[in-house]
Parts: structure tokens; C-alpha cells; sequence
């Protein structure tokens, strides 16, 4: 539990003025003569990040001044979150006008995050007292399914391998009444091909499996979550260079995000019927591993060319993606560690995603900017299926073209779903490469809040 969202009825708190420059020129309004002259001593301009601390007579600490910068619109609204490690121990509330409150608030919850596992990170000392006017259990929920996939995707697949991730399947399914059923072993073999060769050069240990949960009434609108489990990615027979290959322990980042999100849908009692899937395996390297130019059968039927063994994801989220579409829900969602393309194209911070639904996909892009979660819509462009047409069998894993690798792996997902009502894949990054303000270096969560502001204003009605 987050502890550090005090109660509305918190008394005694200090005092965080919000500031941009324009609105510092009437600052005669809030600081009294003696504050003036301090702020002025000490060239406090409102700049973007600035803080001020400012004493009162008996010299503790009376109120903190903070710059939005000269365009608090654009500026990131996690931005007065990074107070949550800079201030000093004490209790505080934002006073004043403030852009954004609820996304103030959050970012100070997520900056507050630190994976302290294998060392010891110290946990911020400076509290924030939660508006009024504010869901105060909300916000802790969606800090919460945060710090989880944070935590699951900054776990080394020394300790994060199938099984383990398995465990933590169960962990959330029992915190929230859910059931989870695991097929592994020769029921694996047999009904899910190509997540079992992509998963069998690993050791019996790490032995590959489906992990399958389900939540909720029977008769709810039905939404499946599919979350790429590949717990490490050396690329197989297809190895990848040892810079690819060192955060690949987030190669698990769709099933963290998709958990996440699964517990802040029960968490939160949303009406519906939630089934989450995640393919769960390491692709590692052994006599036993698939090879290029092999030809998989898929749970599906159709027969798969490998093109390269490092394009392993899409051929277990396609057996999962054909095991949620036989059951026709109204709505599958996958996400996916899946391309570097989709980072070279948008970057780390900007995750696209895929549908032909126009009303889903404008709802989601409304949700991701109230959010600030942001995403990016891309096209099923059909024509590129051509790019991954295969001589010698239904369908090719990967291009030789070099061409728009992101499109390529969805159209390639996208044909393992015919009966779901509406089909959403979504290719993230799952990672942080440099902090920002509310994202510390590291795991991190994407497209989840949008989806569940989603999911929320579509059926908690």
C-alpha cells in the first residue's frame, strides 16, 4: 500500500505554490514582504523545475515555490511530481492553482518509485496530502499496477524466469478472486506449437508455458489482455549482439503491462468478463532451439515459415491470439515488447498501436492525452502483407524487405484473429532509458492507464 497520499483531512501540511512567469508577477498576492525580498535574493523565476523553499519567523519551513516554465500547457504534467524526491521530510499540499491536479499528484506517486530488490534505495521522505476533490484510492490503484510491472520488468531473468512469472500471475490472481490455470508440458506441445518451439531449447526449469486468467461474471462484455511473456531474448539461432542483448530481461514488458492493467480492472471492479493470456518463455539457445527456415503449424493451422528465430514474439502471442479469438470476445488487446522498428520510428516514450476499430482508436488517443499516457495509431497497411508472404508456407515470420517492421509484425498478428469483435495490438518499448519527470530509469508502464481510463469510461456505466 502507498503510503505517502495522505488523507484529504490531513492537517498542518506545507504549503507547494505552482508557479509559471507570467503568474510570479502577482506574486505579492500569496508571499508576504519578507518572502518577496528572499525570492527575489535568490533570483526565483519560475523557470521550468525551480524550487524555492522559503522559512517563516521561527525558521521552519512555511511554504515551496515551484516554476511550471513559461508554457505550463505543454509542460509535462508529472513535472511538480518531482517534488517527491527533493523536498525535504514533512507533510505538503499543492495550493493554488494547478494545471492538471490529478496528474500532479500521480506523478509525484510514480517519481516516488524505486526498485530497491538487490540494494537498498532510500523511500522519499516528503508526503503529499491528496485534494479534495480527488479519488484518493483511485490514484493509489494506479500507482500500484505501475510499481508492479516496474518491479516484474526490473527483475533479472535470473529470477524472473516462466515459472516465476507464473507465481506473480498468482499472486495478483489471489489478492483479487480470480482463477489461473498453466498449460505446459505435452498439452503445450499439442495445442500450442509455436509457443512450445519457441520456449523448448530453454531448460526444464525454465520450461515454456501458457499462463491463463480469468475474472469476473459470466455475462459481462468479455475483453481478453495478451501480454508477450519472453522472460529473456538472446534472438535464438538468430543471436543477438551483446548491446541487443542486455536489457532483454524487458522482453517480458507486455506481460508485465498486461497484469498491471488486470489489476487495476479487479481492483477497481469494472463490469466485465477479463480473461488475461501470457505466453511465457525464454528463447534461449541449444541443440534443441527452433532454427531459421523451419515451418511451424500454429494452434491456428496455418503453417509459419521462420524467417528469423529474434522475431519469436509474434509467434506466441499468434497461438494465444487464436486460443482468445475462440471464444469471440468483444475486445482482444495484446501488448508487446515486439520491434525496434516502433523505437526508431517514435522513439522510447511514444508506443504505437494497431486497430481497425476508428471509434476504439480515436476513444483510446482521447484517453491516452487525458492520461498522459501518450500513444500513437499506425495502419494495418494491407498491402505490406506481401513483405511476409512465404515461398514454401502460409506465412513468413519476418521480411527480408527491411521495411516497416512494425506494420509487418501486427499484420502478421492480426491474422490469427477472425471472430473477436474488435482487435487492438499494441507494440511498446516497456523501458525508460533516461528519467523524466514521474519515469525513473528503467521498467516502465505504457498505454495501461489509457487503456484502463478506456475500459472505465466504456463500461463503468
Amino acid at each position: 500500500m502507498i503510503k505517502l497520499l495522505l488523507p484529504a483531512t490531513t492537517r498542518r501540511a506545507i504549503p507547494i505554490h505552482c508557479v509559471d512567469p507570467d503568474g510570479w508577477a502577482s506574486r505579492a498576492a500569496v508571499l508576504d514582504p519578507a518572502e518577496n525580498a528572499a525570492a527575489g535574493e535568490q533570483g526565483f523565476s519560475a523557470g521550468a523545475g525551480r524550487t524555492l523553499l522559503l522559512t517563516g519567523k521561527d525558521g521552519r519551513l512555511a511554504r515551496v515555490l515551484f516554476g511550471l516554465g513559461k508554457t505550463p500547457a505543454k509542460e509535462d504534467p508529472f513535472l511538480p511530481g518531482t517534488l517527491a524526491r527533493t523536498l525535504p521530510p514533512a507533510a505538503y499540499r499543492f495550493e493554488g492553482e494547478l494545471p492538471r491536479p490529478r496528474l500532479a499528484v500521480l506523478g509525484w506517486l510514480l517519481e516516488a518509485y524505486a526498485f530497491s530488490r538487490y540494494r537498498r534505495t532510500p523511500d522519499p521522505a516528503a508526503s503529499l496530502v491528496c485534494p479534495k476533490d480527488l479519488d484518493r484510492d483511485g490514484l493509489i490503484r494506479e500507482a500500484e499496477a505501475v510499481y508492479l510491472a516496474r518491479d516484474l520488468i526490473n527483475t533479472p531473468a535470473s529470477d524472473l524466469g516462466p515459472r516465476e512469472l507464473e507465481a506473480a500471475v498468482r499472486a495478483v490472481a489471489k489478492q483479487n478472486g480470480a482463477r489461473v490455470a498453466g498449460v505446459s508440458g505435452k498439452a503445450l506441445i499439442a495445442g500450442f506449437p509455436m509457443i512450445s518451439a519457441v520456449g523448448r531449447a530453454a531448460t526444464p526449469e525454465r520450461a515454456p508455458r501458457l499462463i491463463d486468467l480469468r475474472w469476473g461474471p459470466q455475462r459481462a462484455p468479455a475483453v481478453t489482455l495478451i501480454g508477450k511473456g519472453v522472460c529473456f531474448d538472446t534472438g535464438g539461432l538468430d543471436v543477438k549482439t551483446a548491446a541487443g542483448m542486455l536489457i532483454m530481461k524487458k522482453d517480458m514488458g507486455g506481460a508485465a503491462n498486461v497484469l498491471a492493467l488486470a489489476q487495476m480492472i479487479m481492483a477497481s471492479k469494472l463490469p466485465l468478463r477479463l480473461r488475461v493470456l501470457i505466453p511465457a518463455v525464454e528463447n534461449a539457445i541449444s541443440a534443441d532451439a527452433f532454427r531459421p527456415g523451419d515451418i511451424l503449424r500454429s494452434r491456428k493451422g496455418l503453417s509459419v515459415e521462420i524467417g528469423n528465430t529474434d522475431a519469436e514474439g509474434r509467434l506466441i502471442l499468434a497461438d494465444a491470439l487464436r486460443y482468445a479469438d475462440e471464444e469471440r470476445p468483444d475486445l482482444i488487446i495484446d501488448m508487446a515488447t515486439l520491434t525496434g522498428a516502433a523505437r526508431v520510428a517514435l522513439g522510447p516514450d511514444l508506443p504505437p498501436f494497431y486497430t481497425d476499430d476508428d471509434g476504439l482508436a480515436d476513444d483510446l488517443l482521447k484517453s491516452a492525452a487525458a492520461e498522459n499516457d501518450p500513444l500513437w495509431r499506425m495502419p494495418f497497411w494491407t498491402p505490406y502483407e506481401r513483405f511476409i508472404e512465404s515461398k514454401f508456407a502460409d506465412i513468413n515470420n519476418a521480411s527480408e524487405s527491411g521495411y516497416a517492421g512494425s506494420v509487418l509484425a501486427a499484420l502478421f498478428l492480426r491474422r490469427f484473429v477472425d471472430e473477436a469483435k474488435t482487435y487492438l495490438h499494441m507494440d511498446i518499448f516497456g523501458w525508460t532509458p533516461a528519467p523524466r519527470p514521474g519515469r525513473p530509469f528503467g521498467g516502465e508502464a505504457q498505454g495501461i492507464r489509457a487503456l484502463f481510463a478506456l475500459l472505465r469510461n466504456r463500461y463503468a456505466r
